[in-house]
Formats: structure tokens, C-alpha cells, sequence
């Protein structure tokens, strides 16, 4: 069947997720971490006790999310739409959540269908919220119902320099050693499946851009320290090709920032950002 708008507020059963040292570390190098952020790379390094990137949350949290839900999709015209993060405690090195989801929206963009889901985790070992993650996925060609279009809210950024500018290099290989830490979908990987979602080639992984963004943000605004980040939003608004380089572009409030992410060209790939930390 197609998508079903009426699976809005259906909420999953617990679903639990556990990860060991090497997931954490896979996942670091996959969004572009190396030899200059050890404590994310490594867990043996004199002196470097191991730490996890925040935007790890995107890979163990989001379970407990009833898909069986929402109807069907073809997933070659679908691409991520918005992510969330929102994080409780520092993600340890190794552990286990228990993860509960819901699906908060689904909306008629009429040439395409927005589903939104949201998903808190709970660390099994002390009980305690560690991470709740929220994420839409805009799936092309299942619009058209006459259903609601959704909220329209929209970021205006300083209309002056940014305080901050990170710019990363992603390699042309990027997305398969992001794919190992769990989207296997070939739209990232295999050139004829990539060709029947109208890609020239096969793009990377949204998150995984957004992981090379949350890396920029951490290092810049909480200086390298995990425990200072608290939440990180933001819309896919273009594809990356593996090999493009990053650029994120960061404006500072107080204990918040707004960002976007540009490739080589200018155009931008991330949009309507909102940072907080500590």
C-alpha cells in the first residue's frame, strides 16, 4: 500500500541496540576522523582514553520506531529530509540502550511524502535517558492524497560573516566505509541502483555529512569534549558526491549556534542548522 497518513502517533515496542569500542571507532573514521582526533579513533593511545563522537547517537539511537507503520515507498526516490539529535549524557566507548519511537508527522508535499519519526534511548546499565534523536524522510512520489503540508518554519541567518568556518575533505571512497556502520542502502554504493534514483553516481550517506558537520561544531564551539554537546539540528537541502568538499559555516549566540554546510561550489548541502552546547 502506499503511504499512510493515518499511522501518525503510532508508537513502537522497546527495541534495544548494544555497540562495542569497534563500532564507535568505524563510525569516527567513516565521517573523516584521523590521526589528529585519537580519542575518537583509538582506544589505546597513551594518554587518549577513548571518547565517541556525538553524532554516534544517529547510529544506535532511532529503534523502537514502528516503519511497518507507515505504508510503502520506493526507497531508490527517497533521501533523508531533517535530523536531531538531543543528548542526555556522553555516549560511552561500549553499552546498551533500549530505545521507544513514534511517528510524530506525516506530510503531503504533493510531488512527495514527509514522514517524521522520534525515538528516546534509554543507557540499560543505569536506567537513566541517555539520547533521543528525531529524523523525516522525504520519499518522492507518494504525495498527492491533499494531506497537510507541514510546518513551514525557516531559519534567517546573521546577514554577516560567520564567526566560525571549518572545511573538510571527504574522500572518494568516504561512503563505503560509512556504509559499514549500518545503511547498507546502494544507493550509496552501486552506480545502476544510484542511476534509478536519478543519480549520476552514488551519493553519501546524508549522515555521514552530517557527522563531518557535528565533527566541525565539536572541535570548534566545545573544544574537542563530547560532554559540552547537548543537541544538533538541521535540514538535507543537496546531495554530496564522495570526494566533494565540506565546508560549514557556523554563527555564535550565547550557548547557541546556527550552521550550514557547503560543498566546493558554494551550493549548500546542509541548511537551517541550530547548535547548543555547553
Amino acid at each position: 500500500m502506499p503511504i499512510n497518513p493515518d499511522a501518525v502517533g503510532a508508537v513502537g515496542t522497546p527495541s534495544r541496540r548494544s555497540w562495542t569500542s569497534k563500532d564507535a571507532l568505524l563510525y569516527a573514521v567513516g565521517v573523516g576522523a584521523g590521526t589528529d582526533e585519537l580519542q575518537f579513533t583509538t582506544e589505546n593511545t597513551r594518554d587518549f582514553p577513548q571518547r565517541v563522537l556525538p553524532t554516534f547517537a544517529v547510529i544506535i539511537g532511532g529503534g523502537g520506531v514502528p516503519m511497518d507503520k507507515i505504508g510503502s515507498f520506493n526507497p531508490a526516490l527517497m533521501v533523508h529530509g531533517e535530523q536531531s539529535i538531543e543528548l542526555f549524557d556522553e555516549i560511552p566507548p561500549d553499552g546498551e540502550i533500549e530505545s521507544v519511537g513514534q511517528i510524530t508527522g506525516i506530510y503531503d508535499k504533493g510531488s512527495a511524502a514527509v514522514v517524521e519519526f522520534e525515538s528516546t534511548s534509554t543507557n540499560v546499565a543505569t536506567g537513566k535517558p541517555l539520547l533521543k534523536t528525531s529524523m523525516s524522510m522525504f520519499c518522492r512520489g507518494e504525495g498527492g492524497w491533499g494531506g497537510d503540508r507541514g510546518p513551514s518554519d525557516k531559519i534567517v541567518f546573521p546577514d554577516r560573516k560567520p564567526d566560525h568556518q571549518v572545511t573538510y575533505k571527504t574522500r572518494e571512497d568516504q561512503a563505503l566505509t560509512y556504509r559499514l556502520s549500518g545503511d547498507r542502502n546502494p544507493l550509496h554504493s552501486d552506480p545502476s541502483f544510484a542511476a534509478m534514483g536519478g543519480f549520476e553516481k552514488p551519493i553519501l550517506h546524508g549522515l555521514c555529512t552530517w557527522g563531518f558537520t557535528g565533527r566541525a561544531l565539536l572541535h570548534t564551539l566545545c573544544g574537542g569534549d563530547p560532554s559540552r554537546f547537548r543537541s544538533m539540528k538541521s535540514r538535507f537541502s543537496r546531495p554530496v558526491i564522495p570526494g566533494d568538499e565540506l565546508t560549514v559555516s557556523i554563527w555564535v549566540d550565547g550557548n547557541t549556534a546556527l550552521f550550514r554546510t557547503t560543498n566546493q561550489n558554494g551550493e549548500v548541502v546542509i541548511d537551517q542548522g541550530v547548535f547548543k552546547f555547553d
